[in-house]
């Protein structure tokens, strides 16, 4: 738990003493996708400064959080996990993060894609009852950034890398504004924002399943 508490007897405020010091909760979202050494999650925010990464690890790890796993040989490095008390906070990140989707716009200047954070984005916008029945893999490629998804009746597997046989492959920047509806499926092909290799029709079913109604306007005060 952090230095800084907010001193109340609450499940909340408990729980924002433990993940809501800076970069806590993107921590436990990237490790939701797999374990992690050091220097993935170093890779993974290169925004945060290797001393704060440090003491958040460590924060976690005495919250019962996260833990440390020695790797067997060959490998024998450490990586970091979540235990199963931190595994309970996966719904709550994907809430979240599809809360936080929908007031998503362009992105801006220096903001960045990484592997892990487009698979929990796909894992919290995706909407089963848009997959029943359909049993299909996508490969999605947003710059050098590289994920698959496949789709079974309704259940969702998303990860990072490639997927040989995928159903249909995406290459595209606009992948967000497709997902929000700024662009349709139709506009973005006729465009040259999106690249498709494989079977063009089933672009609008990723669509549908991926949809995030971007947030109302608020209004001015």
């Amino acid at each position: 738990m952090a230095g800084r508490t907010y001193g109340q007897f609450c499940g909340l405020s408990r729980a924002l003493d433990i993940v809501g010091e800076r970069w806590a909760l993107l921590i436990v979202r990237d490790l939701l996708v797999a374990p992690k050494r050091f220097t993935d999650l170093r890779r993974g925010l290169p925004r945060i400064p290797t001393n704060i990464l440090s003491a958040r690890l460590r924060e976690l790890e005495r919250a019962g959080v996260v833990h440390r796993r020695l790797l067997p040989r060959p490998a024998g490095s450490v990586v970091y996990e979540l235990t199963p008390y931190g595994r309970e906070l996966e719904e709550v990140v994907l809430r979240l993060g599809r809360w936080g989707a929908g007031s998503l716009g362009e992105p801006e200047p220096g903001e960045i894609v990484t592997a892990d954070s487009l698979v929990m984005s796909l894992r919290a916008t995706f909407r089963p009852d848009r997959a029943r029945g359909l049993r299909v893999g996508y490969e999605l490629r947003a710059g050098e950034v590289v994920v698959h998804v496949l789709v079974d009746d309704g259940a969702l597997s998303a990860a990072e890398g490639a997927l040989p046989g995928a159903g249909l492959v995406v290459e595209s920047g606009v992948l967000h504004a497709l997902f929000s509806g700024a662009i349709t499926a139709e506009q973005a092909v006729a465009a040259g924002t999106v690249r498709l290799t494989g079977d063009p029709d089933l672009l609008p079913r990723l669509v549908e399943m991926f949809f995030v109604p971007p947030r109302p306007p608020v209004a001015p005060g």
